[in-house]
């Protein structure tokens, strides 16, 4: 009888040695990331679409310019990595800790990995995570649905701190999520609540009509037009029915949660959109070649840049 290796024994890691010597100095990363952004060389000024443009012999200040507008430009305008001080060889390796460390990688971590600050390293990944803000998809055949809830116990917060207004899911924070049992993809939201309206608006958002649906005896989820709606009842100690459960999806806010209690210890409201993004992004991803999730990530960051007072202003993060 033939073994089957652990983990996903099919795809081609690499390993820190292996990293270190694809990248051994900055001109190894800037090449590298270079060759993902333009493919074809450099084509076009990123900051007004110009294609007068020529290449420093000195690269200083930077190593592009446009004839148009006048503008000095590298591979950073427009990406993630704008604005950023940091060497292009410390955000490949970032993200390499990122895709390859299931339970995510603390900005505690990474400030110590790469010997950057705290505010720097917390920053850094808030805009890898950024990256993984993907357009939406429309699922369909056989999908599972259901939402989970967030936040630290009532009992273990400060006096302060505490809502008093009952038990289970009092303060924490409703996401709802899809996983499609064919591509075993996900989709993930953080949501304002779990009503009715909220639940369908989602499904219809995210699933193709005439898709059958899986989801737990939620009253909320009852009545759902244009769907095939089969359900387990939870409530009754009933997990699997036929080809009805939603084990799927309960995997996924397994790992999430496991990173929250084991990695994180703590993820705000204001942030915990980008955190689902996180997971979202790392685990439709994972049946990848560890290179092949690291381009794929990179080609994500083209304009989704993300300034530091940005994300330390405003309110709480999206809700769907």
């Amino acid at each position: 009888m033939k073994r089957k290796a652990p983990g996903k024994f099919h795809r081609t890691g690499i390993s820190l040695i292996e990293l270190f010597e694809m990248f051994p100095d900055e001109i190894s990363a800037h090449n590298w990331v270079e060759s993902i952004r333009w493919k074809n060389g450099v084509k076009f000024c990123p900051k007004c679409g110009s294609t007068n443009i020529y290449e420093k012999a000195n690269r200083k200040p930077q190593p592009y310019r446009c004839r148009d507008c006048k503008k000095f430009f590298s591979i950073k305008v427009g990406t993630i990595f704008e604005g950023s001080n940091i060497p292009l060889r410390k955000w490949v390796i970032a993200i390499y800790l990122h895709l390859t460390s299931l339970k995510g990688v603390s900005s505690m971590k990474l400030h110590r990995d790469l010997g950057i600050t705290q505010k720097s390293a917390w920053h850094m990944l808030h805009r890898i995570r950024q990256a993984f803000d993907e357009e939406n998809e429309l699922f369909d055949g056989f999908v599972e649905v259901d939402e989970t809830y967030m936040g630290g116990l009532e009992k273990n917060k400060l006096k302060s701190k505490k809502l008093n207004s009952g038990r289970g899911p009092v303060g924490k924070t409703a996401v709802i999520g899809i996983k499609e049992r064919n591509s075993k993809k996900v989709k993930a939201k953080v949501i304002q609540n779990v009503d009715r309206d909220t639940l369908h608006k989602f499904i219809k958002e995210f699933v193709e009509e005439g898709s059958t649906v899986f989801t737990d005896d939620l009253k909320s989820y009852r009545k759902l037009k244009n769907f095939y709606h089969q359900f387990v009842k939870h409530s009754a100690g009933e997990y699997v029915s036929d080809m009805a459960h939603i084990n799927g999806i309960e995997s996924f806010w397994a790992m999430l949660k496991r990173a929250h209690k084991g990695t994180y210890h703590k993820m705000s409201k204001k942030h915990l959109h980008r955190y689902v993004s996180e997971f979202e992004g790392r685990h439709n991803l994972r049946e990848l070649d560890t290179i092949d999730q690291m381009s794929l990530s990179v080609e994500k960051m083209v304009g989704k840049r993300l300034k530091y007072d940005d994300l330390v202003s405003g309110i709480d993060g999206r809700i769907f």
